[in-house]
């Protein structure tokens, strides 16, 4: 079956299956336009974690004292051992995705295995509505942890700040007994960057006109750790978007976290996506002893309502806003002249910025539920913010009462380690090899040894033999693994050179970079493949303030790579362009503008014609006193694929070549002009 058609039109035999009973999950197809994720980037992620995310000492203390001591708590340096997703360019064709889709008589939710679980739609089957904004086309973007992520739907975020590793990464799905007797659909994964197992539970009663989901984060270790959870609801932005308080923490993009009141904020009703002029966060305070919920409704008063038991405390609004960024950036996401979206999202802290403490041994576990949502548009639109809330809570009751909520919840956890039956898609090898180190059980979310693959072999390897096995061809080296217990097997094992590559790169992310470099040494001595090794030590050496010195081994490393390098396979041409970039930019921050050429030279012709290799050449051509053929580059036009959330160098780099003002579509700036 192939799911088409525009986002709230009925498909064709809607009418009769809307009279159908019994919850039932099936294999489907989803065709549109989109573009392939592309390689992973070989290149281990050593550098500091890019995340626009963050506040200052000083913003910090003036924060609420929880809250602060929360948003320093062990966030992340890098997204070490998960590789950037950055292969993906923004030249459209019909492609096709594998779903799985859970229905009964009133709903029908499409779920996205391949894509870390995410909800693509829910329709609304008696009315058929669309409840969330689907996006029309799949392209991804430069917004997850890792680089790949695409908008649209209902995302489970789960690991640190910013957007899941696992947006464009495939989980695990099967079938489990619901808890009132019919089909529920499970999906579960580990996550890496903080080494904790979850799942998610898509339950759907009979006759419901609600989708419950159950989730599940577990910490099996000896150790505490920090926990992070937003589900993220893209909504249609024209949507009045209503949640229960009065004040809100705004973020906004000049990195600044303040509590201003709500809806009202800098003389504009800011529940109105659209009166904003620049993306925004508003976390909003829900009071305790509230119903936890948040809603989006058109002027008719329908909508998509989300809800939940009370430990997914936190609720936010996210705007693009109304002007040029945040207007270019909609059109980047999704199909121009499609229509925007808002987010609306329920966490485990007040704000994203926040890790909550995850006791060893222990787990968190919550119950949502999402439906539609019908409400009297005078007072939902109307100047009585009390009142617009009022009117939605009182619909909410009465459609999903609180009490029946926590009852669902109950009656989920007593099926959350309930096994699961048919498989109905697989997601990584990483937590199966985990089970099998920590010799751990995790009833409910199985790992099995059959999901192990090529990425797993030599850390298996590793594991049962005590040694780090050398690639048996030349290739770009593989993942790397830098949790605790790995990087002890990897300090006892024989110090080969890709022992010494991957227990530097363990250590590093340990924060021991002193030690860290001398793995990285001692491997080069003997490595047969210089190239990665030299790498590793040009970033220590940046990171570190030895700018000339990271530039030498930068270009020492391209120039091995290219030495070495057997064919122009997918794993070799990501490698040359991964490298080639790096290269040419610490090349030009120390100002040898010849040694860059040197390296643009040697990169593959595809590598060359990319967006973001377009914007390198002006630089470069800049560096080279060609101000002509720089401006020249802007002129034909190009597209950085990944371009970064909150990148400003396309207008930096436009402001050393003429003061005209910079063309709309390079305009992706995210803050007002003074405060960049």
């Amino acid at each position: 079956m192939v799911i088409g058609g525009a986002p709230g039109t009925p498909s064709e035999g809607e009418a009769a299956l809307a009279n159908a009973t019994g919850t039932t999950i099936r294999r489907a197809e989803l065709t549109l336009p989109g573009v392939a994720i592309g390689p992973e980037n070989p290149l281990p992620a050593l550098r500091p974690l890019d995340e626009m995310h963050a506040v200052d000492e000083r913003t910090r203390e003036g924060l609420p004292r929880d809250m602060a001591r929360q948003i320093g708590y062990e966030p992340l340096h890098s997204v070490l051992p998960v590789r950037i997703l950055d292969g993906y360019e923004r030249e459209r064709s019909e492609i096709t995705l594998d779903t799985l889709v859970i229905e009964n008589d009133r709903l029908r939710a499409t779920v996205l295995p391949g894509l870390g679980g995410r909800v693509h739609s829910l329709r609304h089957k008696p009315t058929g509505r669309e409840l969330l904004y689907r996006n029309p086309v799949f392209q991804p973007a430069d917004f997850a942890l890792n680089g790949a992520w695409f908008s649209g739907g209902i995302e489970w975020n789960i690991g640190a700040t910013g957007h899941t590793t696992l947006s464009c990464a495939p989980v695990h799905a099967a079938r489990v007994p619901a808890p009132d007797g019919g089909e529920m659909l499970r999906l579960w994964e580990w996550e890496r960057l903080r080494d904790l197992p979850f799942q998610v539970d898509l339950w759907l009663p009979d006759g419901s006109d609600f989708l419950y989901v159950g989730v599940r984060i577990r910490n099996p270790h000896e150790k505490p750790a920090p926990a992070y959870w937003w589900s993220n609801i893209a909504v249609p932005e024209e949507h009045r978007v209503l949640v229960p308080a009065d004040e809100a923490w705004h973020f906004g993009y000049e990195r600044t976290l303040r509590r201003v009141p709500a809806p009202e904020f800098d003389g504009a009703d800011r529940t109105y996506p659209l009166r904003s002029e620049y993306p925004a966060d508003y976390f909003y305070e829900v009071p305790d002893g509230e119903r936890r919920w948040i809603a989006a409704l058109d002027d008719d008063g329908h909508g998509l309502v989300q809800t939940s038991t009370d430990l997914l405390r936190g609720r936010k609004l996210f705007l693009w806003g109304a002007g040029t960024g945040g207007r270019r950036w909609q059109s980047w996401l999704t199909e121009p002249g499609t229509g925007g979206y808002a987010e609306i999202q329920a966490g485990l802290a007040r704000t994203q910025l926040e890790h909550v403490k995850l006791d060893a041994e222990s787990e968190f576990a919550w119950l949502e539920a999402y439906g539609p949502i019908e409400a009297d548009p005078a007072p939902v639109h109307g100047t009585d913010w009390a009142a617009a809330r009022a009117e939605v809570a009182g619909r909410l009751e009465a459609a999903l009462p609180r009490t029946a909520v926590d009852t669902a919840y109950e009656a989920w956890r007593a099926a959350a380690d309930t096994d699961p039956g048919e498989r109905l898609a697989t997601g990584s090898g990483w937590g199966a090899l985990e089970v099998l180190r920590t010799g751990r059980k995790l009833p409910g979310t199985p790992f099995d040894e059959s999901t192990l693959g090529d990425d797993q072999a030599p850390w298996l390897e590793l594991l049962r033999n005590g040694a780090f096995p050398a690639p048996r061809k030349v290739v770009p080296p593989g993942p790397s693994l830098v949790a605790p217990g790995w990087r002890d097997m990897l300090e006892t094992a024989p110090a080969e050179p890709f022992t010494e590559y991957h227990l530097g790169i363990a250590q590093w992310h340990a924060g021991d970079l002193a030690q860290a470099v001398r793995s990285w040494e001692r491997g080069l001595e003997l490595a047969p493949s210089q190239w990665p090794l030299l790498r590793c030590l040009a970033v220590a050496d940046r990171v570190s303030g030895h700018a000339e010195r990271a530039a030498d081994r930068y270009a020492e490393a391209f120039d091995d790579l290219c030495a070495e390098r057997r064919d122009d396979g997918e794993s070799w041409t990501a490698a040359t362009a991964a490298l080639g970039r790096e290269a040419i930019e610490a090349l030009l921050a120390v100002g040898r503008t010849q040694q860059a050429r040197h390296v643009w030279d040697g990169l593959r012709p595809e590598n060359r014609e990319r967006g973001r290799f377009r914007l390198l050449l002006a630089r470069l051509l800049l560096a080279e006193g060609d101000k002509k053929g720089a401006r020249a580059v802007f002129d034909a036009g190009f597209e950085v694929a990944d371009l970064r959330e909150g990148a400003e160098v396309l207008g930096e780099t436009w402001a050393r070549l003429t003061d005209e003002p910079l063309p709309d579509h390079y305009e992706f700036r995210m803050r007002p002009p003074a405060a960049t």
